[in-house]
């Protein structure tokens, strides 16, 4: 077994760490279509509600929710993204936790929302946790930026990628999200979103994006930079002007609270 296929869960988790700086520079924020998304499922406006952005990481999520008007509170364990966060946005109040124990009083909150983060939870822990800090009528939301695999050019990378990096890609779990979640509770009726967007940037923006990811990240730069020369010839060809068009698609799962839960 080589050394990245015998990494585990809490090693890609805790990955992020070592490329906070990387992640806040060279990561894609979310479009002001996804907080679209995300008020129309709430089912009213995002202005003055209370919010828990949990593994809010450098706090692009909850900058963004913080635009529409939300009282966000940060939750994020990691030291190095809680750093980024807490430079970038001063005056968010952070919380060092996780979503498996938020330190939250009952009923507390009327969004629980992770971006890019629920597979690093145990959901059957988790989802009983937001359940409970939620308020009647609140809502837990989960999002993740996923490649957009109609776009020729970006299928062939995500395959290319998957055939030197283990699990590269391998969190576009959306609706098996919502089905796993709606199995834990079967009071829980899953709404999905799906926003698609793109944005432009420099060769050296789309490199260094791919290098944050969790499955570059547990590697040393031995392994990953051959990998990231090959990609930045072939894009590089692509796009000759050194300017890349990544495109997105942001697939949401919103599940609202039900009145009454199952209890054991």
């Amino acid at each position: 077994m080589g050394k990245a296929e015998a990494m585990r869960t809490s090693d890609f988790a805790t990955s992020f760490n070592a490329v906070a700086a990387e992640y806040a520079s060279a990561r894609p924020d979310y479009p002001p279509a996804l907080y679209d998304a995300l008020e129309e499922c709430f089912g009213r406006p995002l202005a003055d509600a209370h919010a828990l952005d949990v593994g809010a990481g450098t706090g692009k999520a909850t900058r963004g929710l913080g635009e529409r008007g939300v009282r966000v509170t940060a939750v994020e364990p990691g030291d190095g993204m809680a750093a980024q966060l807490a430079t970038a946005s001063p005056g968010v109040p952070l919380v060092r936790a996780v979503g498996d124990a938020l330190p939250f009083a009952d009923g507390s909150v009327d969004l629980v929302t992770y971006a890019q983060a629920w597979h690093w939870t145990r959901p059957e822990v988790a989802l009983p946790e937001a359940l409970r800090v939620l308020r009647p009528e609140g809502g837990l939301a989960l999002w993740w930026n996923t490649n957009d695999r109609s776009v020729g050019w970006i299928d062939e990378q995500v395959e290319r990628l998957r055939r030197r990096l283990p699990q590269h890609g391998a969190h576009d779990v959306t609706r098996i999200v919502g089905r796993h979640l709606a199995a834990l509770e079967p009071a829980l009726r899953p709404v999905y979103r799906e926003v698609a967007w793109s944005r432009t940037v420099p060769i050296a923006t789309h490199l260094a994006n791919l290098a944050t990811h969790s499955q570059f990240a547990v590697l040393d730069q031995v392994e990953t930079r051959p990998v990231l020369a090959e990609e930045e010839a072939i894009v590089g060809a692509l796009f000759p002007d050194g300017l890349v068009e990544e495109s997105y698609v942001v697939r949401l799962t919103y599940l609202p609270r039900p009145n009454e839960l199952t209890t054991d």
